[in-house]
C-alpha cells in the first residue's frame, strides 16, 4: 500500500487517473496517502514560501499550517483543478496572509498592477538594427555566448550567485514567477492557476524577469572576458 500511492503522489502533475485514488484516500485519513503527498511538494512548498517570507523558519510555519489547511479542507476538494494546484493556491493564501501580517510583503494583487504598469524595456533599443538599416529589428550585437567564457568551472559558483541575487532584486512579481517557472519547473498554466493571474500578465513578467536576469549576466562575462578592464 504506502508504494503504491507514494507512486500515485509522484504522477499527480503528469495529470493520471492516480490523483482520483489518492485524493479518496486521502479524504478516509489514510495516513499512507498523506505522507506520500509530503514527500512529493514538502520541498517545493517551501522553496515557495520563501518567495514570501525571508526567514526559513517562518516559511516552514507556513509550509505546516497549510498542510493543516489540506486536511482540514481535503474534503471540499471539488477536483475543478489539480490536487497540486488545489494544494499550492492554499499555501500561497498562508504564506501571503503570514507575509502581510509580519510587513515584509504586500497583497499579491497589488504587487500585479505595479509590475503591469512598469514601462521599462526588457532590452534596450540600440541592441537593434533600426527600420531603415539593412536587418531592420535584427540584433546589432548579438547577446554574449556564456559558455565562450574562459575557467567555466571556476566562475560557475560566483554566476549562481549573481542569478540568485539578480531574482532576489527583481520587483515581486517578476520574481514570484521567475522562481515558480525556472527555480521549481512549474509549467505557464500551474503558475497561472496558482498566481490567478493571466496568460499575458504571466508571460510579461516572466520576460522582463529572465531580460533582467540576462543583462546582469551579460555584464558579468563581459567583465570577466575584457582583458582591459
Amino acid at each position: 500500500m504506502p508504494e503504491t500511492l507514494s507512486a500515485s503522489a509522484g504522477s499527480i502533475a503528469t495529470g493520471t487517473d492516480d490523483e482520483a485514488r489518492l485524493v479518496d484516500a486521502l479524504r478516509a485519513g489514510n495516513e499512507f496517502a498523506f505522507a506520500a503527498l509530503i514527500d512529493t511538494y514538502h520541498s517545493s512548498m517551501l522553496r515557495t514560501a520563501r518567495l514570501f517570507v525571508r526567514d526559513q523558519s517562518v516559511a516552514e510555519e507556513v509550509v505546516q499550517e497549510a498542510w493543516l489547511g489540506v486536511l482540514r479542507s481535503i474534503h471540499r476538494f471539488e477536483r475543478r483543478s489539480t490536487l497540486k494546484t488545489w494544494l499550492f493556491r492554499i499555501l500561497v493564501n498562508v504564506a501571503k496572509d503570514r507575509a502581510v501580517r509580519e510587513r515584509r510583503s504586500v497583497p499579491f494583487s497589488a504587487l500585479v498592477v505595479e509590475d503591469a504598469e512598469e514601462f521599462e524595456p526588457a532590452v534596450r533599443a540600440d541592441r537593434f538594427w533600426p527600420a531603415d538599416a539593412r536587418w531592420p529589428g535584427h540584433w546589432v550585437s548579438c547577446p554574449l555566448q556564456w559558455g565562450d567564457a574562459p575557467d567555466e568551472r571556476a566562475i560557475w559558483r560566483e554566476t549562481q550567485d549573481l542569478v540568485s541575487s539578480t531574482i532576489r532584486g527583481l520587483s515581486p512579481g517578476q520574481r514570484d514567477v521567475v522562481t515558480l517557472r525556472d527555480v521549481n519547473g512549474w509549467s505557464s498554466q500551474e503558475v497561472r492557476n496558482v498566481q490567478q493571474i493571466s496568460e499575458t500578465n504571466q508571460r510579461d513578467l516572466l520576460h522582463r524577469g529572465r531580460s533582467r536576469i540576462r543583462r546582469e549576466l551579460e555584464r558579468y562575462f563581459s567583465a570577466e572576458t575584457d582583458p582591459n578592464p
